[in-house]
């Protein structure tokens, strides 16, 4: 048991310059003992709008020990750190402290999360706009006072009353006080205690946030640890394919080394202790963590290019990417065939749900991933299409649309594969656009408009997905309405890219003729029609029911039987003449 605190702690206070300033200089760290970051990018904006409303953001515990030399990785800052005694490690505090040091620097503005400014206009803090507006003034700026009066002599326009609220800010930002515990304790196990403490009485932790307890590595070595979160942050700047949530993350590692994800994670590296099947033995933590994101890796590439699927909001079940990131550990690059198949598979265990396995995702992520054995690709491909044996389920369902739900997500996979256009230029939807509108999104709400204002659909339309579009490229532009811009083609838009426009999102030159004359209940009729006709087809190509499951050709010959001798070439009978 432990003893508990050599001395107690002392009560300080750091305002937000001191406390910013020590982390780009170093003298904050973070124990690795401590969960990853987990903020998204509203809950960055949530603690700026408590510190400009003057609410309390909670206390720091801070544990006061000497730090060596090191890079250090703070969110995206990456900070040569010297040598320091005293220096500061966080026991609770490294959201907001990481959020602070990041959004108030301009190389934290590198990842989205941190990228923000605050509208002078409509008092309040939004993500940074790409292109510089006068009234909008990115955080970095508004913390620096004498940066604040530059932005202001570059913009002699804007108004009085804007730039005081400006100079208002930048005071109450630097000089907002946040309470902090200071403990000095030369035993690492009574900071972890008080840290497990403090975050896990009344509340559950999740399996990734164990696993990473743990596994933390060594503290020496942190600079270069390979961590669950900076699996998810590797893989989604890679590939744009959006933030992997840890847990799914965790289980696809899981899934790569054991044919059950769901297993108990204390005795994973303990090959004597663990009662699962050990495909890897001896495998140390740093190795698996490195080949776990490699297969994760080429699931997604897998995915983006060969499925269909290209962002994670955008994937039907979580648990198809774990049962992929197994196969794509096993066998790095499967013949064309069972691309194919696979494909296949992915696209029929969609549209049959998790419900067909007992247990739901959790019973469909083990009985699937139980089929793939590391002997034989083509055995596991028909093992887990065999799972699916059953009829053509019905399409989804088109008149409930919600972003969260698996049927959404699948008919959103279908418009994607038209390559919606921008109506407003022509220019064709990509992946980029999708991966910075959707950036920190849970759902692919943000890229989804609707075309018509709910209060000028009747109310038995208003879920419909005719009133959908998908359009990445004009999910920040909330003014515009796309009714409007969908009825009437651009003056500069020749006819032949405008009827291209209209047919990316299906509509017909008849349909904008009732959007023009406010025919909305036609129009909507109309719509549906068209998208339930192109959800059949994608369907239908993607999970072809009516092939059968043949394996590649080459797992169908035949040897040749003992005595048989082979033919000889003909130059080799010319030889022997």
């Amino acid at each position: 048991m432990s003893s508990g605190l050599d001395t107690r702690p002392s009560a300080t206070t750091y305002d937000v310059e001191k406390l910013v300033g020590m982390a780009w200089r170093g003298q904050i760290r973070v124990p690795h003992f401590q969960r990853d970051f987990r903020w998204g990018r509203e809950d960055v904006i949530r603690l700026f709008d408590s510190i400009v409303k003057g609410y309390p953001v909670g206390s720091l515990l801070l544990w006061v020990r000497p730090a060596a030399e090191q890079i250090l990785t703070l969110g995206a800052l990456r900070i040569e750190a010297p040598r320091m005694d005293p220096s500061l490690w966080v026991v609770d505090g490294q959201q907001r402290i990481t959020s602070l040091a990041n959004a108030l620097h301009e190389e934290g503005g590198r990842d989205p999360r941190f990228a923000l400014a605050y509208d002078l206009r409509n008092e309040r803090f939004i993500p940074r706009p790409t292109a510089e507006d006068p009234h909008v003034v990115p955080l970095p700026i508004l913390f620096d006072l004498r940066k604040v009066l530059r932005w202001f002599t570059a913009y002699p326009g804007i108004p009085s009353s804007f730039q005081d609220r400006a100079f208002n800010l930048t005071t109450v930002l630097r000089q907002y006080p946040m309470p902090a515990y200071q403990v000095e304790q030369e035993s690492a196990e009574v900071l972890q205690d008080i840290f497990d403490r403090m975050n896990n009485y009344g509340k559950r932790l999740s399996k990734a946030e164990i696993f990473s307890a743990l596994y933390a590595g060594e503290e020496s070595a942190q600079d270069r640890t390979l961590t669950i979160d900076l699996i998810a942050t590797h893989v989604d700047e890679q590939f744009g394919f959006g933030r992997i949530d840890n847990d799914t993350v965790l289980r696809a590692m899981l899934a790569r080394r054991g044919p059950d994800p769901e297993r108990e994670i204390r005795t994973e590296f303990d090959d004597e202790n663990r009662r699962e099947v050990i495909e890897f033995p001896g495998e140390d933590r740093d190795t698996a963590y490195q080949a776990g994101e490699e297969a994760l890796a080429r699931a997604v590439r897998f995915l983006q290019n060969e499925v269909g699927v290209p962002h994670f909001s955008l994937l039907a079940y979580r648990y198809l990417l774990i049962v992929l990131t197994r196969v794509f550990a096993h066998f790095p690059d499967p013949d064309p065939a069972n691309r194919r198949l696979l494909r296949r598979w992915y696209w029929r265990a969609a549209l049959l749900g998790p419900e067909i396995f007992k247990g739901s995702s959790t019973g469909a992520s083990r009985a699937l991933c139980a089929k793939i054995q590391p002997s034989s690709l083509s055995e596991s491909v028909q093992s887990l299409l065999n799972t699916l044996n059953r009829p053509a389920p019905p399409l989804p369902e088109l008149r409930r649309f919600r972003t969260n739900e698996a049927a959404t997500k699948i008919t959103l996979c279908s418009w994607w594969a038209l390559t919606p256009r921008d109506p407003s230029t022509g220019a064709l939807s990509d992946r980029i656009q999708l991966a910075e509108c959707l950036t920190d999104r849970p759902t692919a709400a943000d890229a989804v408009r609707y075309i018509l204002p709910s209060r000028l659909v009747p109310e038995k339309y208003r879920l419909w997905a005719a009133n959908r579009v998908l359009l990445p490229s004009m999910g920040q532009e909330a003014g515009k309405n796309v009714g409007d811009v969908l009825a009437n083609p651009p003056i500069t838009m020749d006819e032949g890219t405008w009827l291209k426009v209209l047919d990316s999102h299906l509509i017909t030159p008849e349909m904008a003729t009732l959007l023009q004359n406010d025919q909305v209940v036609p129009f909507l009729q109309g719509r549906q029609s068209n998208l339930i006709s192109i959800v059949k087809s994608f369907l239908d190509r993607m999970c072809e029911w009516r092939f059968e499951n043949t394996p590649p050709i080459s797992d169908l010959l035949i040897e040749d039987l003992p005595g048989d001798e082979p033919a000889l070439p003909d130059e080799e009978f010319h030889a022997s003449d």
